[in-house]
């Protein structure tokens, strides 16, 4: 055969491929549930062990007393030296050790020192600060 045949059969299997997949492209598994700009989903699998822990309710009773009704004021280098007293305990508590969680966890004060100040109705609630933590269930 010459380049030129074995050129065009293999444009030809491509296009026949697209071809097979584009009507499959086009009609997706009706039981699938369609994504919207506003769907959020976890991740991260079950963590009802984070959400349920006392180390993330002392984190989140740490909080409001922080920044409930001063969030202007707040020392944040002295937040997240306690928060990083908590995370090591709950590290200690969950088994991998108290500097991997701290280092999984080093964010997360500065994080919520934001969220707070942006919305201090994260306060309001613990459901609402675990929302704000970890997203929807």
């Amino acid at each position: 055969m010459n380049r030129q045949i074995v050129t065009s059969l293999a444009g030809g299997a491509l296009l026949a491929i697209l071809a097979l997949a584009a009507p499959a492209a086009a009609h997706p598994d009706p039981a699938a549930k369609p994504a919207t700009a506003a769907s959020t989903a976890n991740m991260q699998g079950d963590d009802s062990v984070w959400r349920t822990s006392p180390y993330i309710h002392a984190f989140y009773d740490l909080t409001v007393a922080t920044y409930h009704g001063h969030p202007a004021k707040v020392d944040v280098d002295a937040y997240e030296k306690k928060s990083y007293a908590i995370f090591r305990d709950f590290g200690v508590a969950m088994g991998v050790g108290p500097d991997h969680m701290q280092d999984h966890l080093k964010l997360i004060p500065r994080q919520i020192d934001g969220i707070v100040k942006d919305d201090p109705k994260v306060l309001d609630s613990y459901d609402n600060f675990v929302l704000a933590l970890m997203g929807p269930k």
